[in-house]
C-alpha cells in the first residue's frame, strides 16, 4: 500500500488564491501562528468572519500555503459531508506540510501523516471498522468500573494536595491517559514512559513556538528529545511484533493485526496508529475536563442545576464541549475546483474548519457565549467533527467526563478556578497545560 506521506501535498507558500476572493480579508488573526492561540479561541474574529467572510482567504507567514477559512455551522457540516471533493489524505489534516528536507525528526513527522484520520475512504471505514470494537457502548460500558476507581484515587490526590492544586497536572492529564492505556493494553510497567514521551511531543510544539521559553522551563529538552523520540519508536516497534506474535485482547492487538487493501499495516502507518489514539483521545478529554471547570467558576447558575440535580451532568457536558471546543480545526484539500457558501475554491486549495466558529454560531446556538444546558439542540455541536470522520473516540471521551464530573461535584462542589491558567502554543487543539483551581471555592 501506498504511505500517504509519500504521496502528500506539500505547501508551495502561495499567498494568493487561484480564483478571486469575494468576501473581505483581514488579519485581525495570525490563524497560522501557534504563539497566537496562548489565549485560548479568538472569538471575536470568529464572530466577525461568520457575519463578513464566512469562506475567507488567509495569508500566512510564506513558508505556508494560504488556505481558505471556513466558520459558519451550516458551511462546515457541508464541506465535511462532501467527503470525496474535501480530502483529508491529500494534505493531511494539518493547516501545512513543510517541505520533505524539513521532515523532522525523520519517523515523526511522516507519522503524523500515516494515519486514520488522514485516510479517505473507502480505506478509511476499512481501517475504522477494524477498530471500532473498542469504541462501542459495550466496550466503553466495560471499562467503566476501573475509569471510575481511576477518578476516585485521583480525586484522594488532588485532596491530599490541596486545596489549590493544577488541575492538569493532577487530574485531566492523568485520566484521558490511564483510560486510553486500558484500551491499547499497554503494560502497567511502560506506562511512565509514555507519559514522558507524551510530555516531550508536547514540548516540542512549544519549542518550535517559542524556544528560549521553552528552554528555560525545561534546560535537558533540546538535548533530550531526539533520543526520547526514537525510545519512543522503538517501542512502538517491538509492541507491535510483539501483538503479531502473541496476540492479545486489546487496541494495540486490533491495530497490529489490521489490513487495508488486504495487507498487514507497515511499520509507519503502524506508528502512526498509536500515537494517533494517545494524542486524540488525550487532548480531547484532557482539555474538555479543564475547560469544563472553568466554565462552571464562570456560570455558577449553571453549577448550582447540576448540584441540585446530577442528572443534568450529560447536558453540561454536552454544552461544555460546544463552548471548549477542544479541537479548534481540521484542514481539508479541494481534490476539484469546487464552491463553499458561493466561493469558488481551487484543486489543491487547503479548507480550514474551525469548530471552535461554527460551535458558537448564532444562528444554530442563540446567545451562544453563554452556557445553557437545557437548550433544545445541546447536543448538535461539532466538537467532534462531522460525517465520515467524526471522532471515534467521542463515546470514550463524554464517559470521561461525565463520570469525572459526578465524583468531582460529589467531592468538591464548589472546587473552583482561581482564574490562573496556561496555555499552550497550539492551533489544532485548545491546550489547556495548566489550570489552577481552589478544591473548596473561594
Amino acid at each position: 500500500m501506498n504511505l500517504i506521506s509519500e504521496d502528500i501535498l506539500i505547501d508551495s507558500g502561495a499567498q494568493l488564491p487561484v480564483y478571486d476572493a469575494i468576501y473581505s480579508t483581514f488579519d485581525d488573526f495570525k490563524f497560522w501562528d501557534p504563539a497566537a492561540w496562548t489565549k485560548g479561541h479568538p472569538f471575536d474574529a470568529y464572530q466577525k468572519m461568520r457575519e463578513v467572510s464566512p469562506v475567507m482567504w488567509t495569508k500566512t507567514n510564506k513558508t505556508l500555503s494560504g488556505f481558505w477559512s471556513v466558520t459558519k455551522y451550516h458551511d462546515i457540516k457541508e464541506a465535511e459531508l462532501a467527503h470525496r471533493v474535501f480530502s483529508s489524505q491529500r494534505g493531511s489534516i494539518n493547516m501545512g506540510v513543510p517541505d520533505r528536507k524539513n521532515w523532522r525528526p525523520e519517523k515523526l513527522v511522516p507519522a503524523a501523516y500515516n494515519s486514520l484520520i488522514n485516510l479517505d475512504e473507502p480505506l478509511h471505514r476499512e481501517m475504522r471498522m477494524q477498530q471500532s470494537h473498542f469504541f462501542f457502548p459495550a466496550y466503553v460500558d466495560s471499562i467503566r468500573s476501573k475509569v471510575e476507581q481511576k477518578i476516585e484515587s485521583l480525586l484522594d490526590e488532588m485532596a491530599r494536595q490541596g486545596p489549590v492544586v493544577d488541575f492538569v497536572k493532577l487530574f485531566s492529564e492523568e485520566l484521558p491517559l490511564f483510560t486510553l492505556c486500558e484500551m491499547l493494553g499497554i503494560d502497567e510497567a511502560d506506562r511512565p514512559k509514555v507519559k514522558v514521551w507524551m510530555h516531550y511531543l508536547e514540548l516540542a510544539a512549544q519549542f518550535l513556538s517559542n524556544p528560549w521559553q521553552t528552554f528555560f522551563a525545561e534546560p535537558m529538552f533540546p538535548f533530550r528529545f531526539n533520543s526520547m523520540v526514537n525510545e519512543m519508536f522503538l517501542y512502538g516497534e517491538r509492541v507491535m511484533a510483539d501483538r503479531r506474535a502473541n496476540p492479545r485482547d486489546d487496541l494495540l492487538t486490533v491495530i497490529a493485526q489490521s489490513k487495508l487493501d488486504g495487507e498487514l499495516l507497515p511499520q509507519e502507518f503502524l506508528d502512526g496508529s498509536w500515537l494517533l489514539i494517545i494524542f486524540a483521545g488525550n487532548d480531547t478529554s484532557r482539555n474538555s475536563l479543564s475547560g469544563t471547570i472553568r466554565l462552571m467558576t464562570e456560570f455558577q447558575d449553571q453549577r448550582a442545576m447540576v448540584l441540585d440535580d446530577p442528572s443534568l451532568i450529560p447536558q453540561m457536558s454536552e454544552e461544555a464541549l460546544r463552548m471548549v471546543s477542544p479541537v479548534m480545526h481540521m484542514r481539508r484539500t479541494a481534490t476539484e475546483d469546487t464552491v463553499l457558501n458561493g466561493q469558488q475554491i481551487a484543486k489543491d486549495e487547503k479548507v480550514v474548519l474551525w469548530y471552535g466558529a461554527a460551535n458558537r454560531d448564532p444562528e444554530i446556538f442563540p446567545d451562544p457565549n453563554t452556557f445553557n444546558m437545557h437548550r433544545d439542540n445541546v447536543e448538535k455541536h461539532i466538537a467532534f467533527g462531522h460525517g465520515v470522520h467524526k471522532c471515534l473516540g467521542a463515546r470514550i471521551a463524554k464517559m470521561q467526563l461525565r463520570m469525572a464530573f459526578e465524583q468531582i461535584f460529589d467531592r468538591f462542589p464548589q472546587i473552583s478556578w482561581t482564574g490562573q491558567q496556561t496555555i499552550a502554543p497550539n492551533p489544532l487543539v485548545h491546550a489547556i497545560s495548566s489550570l489552577q483551581v481552589n478544591l473548596y471555592g473561594g
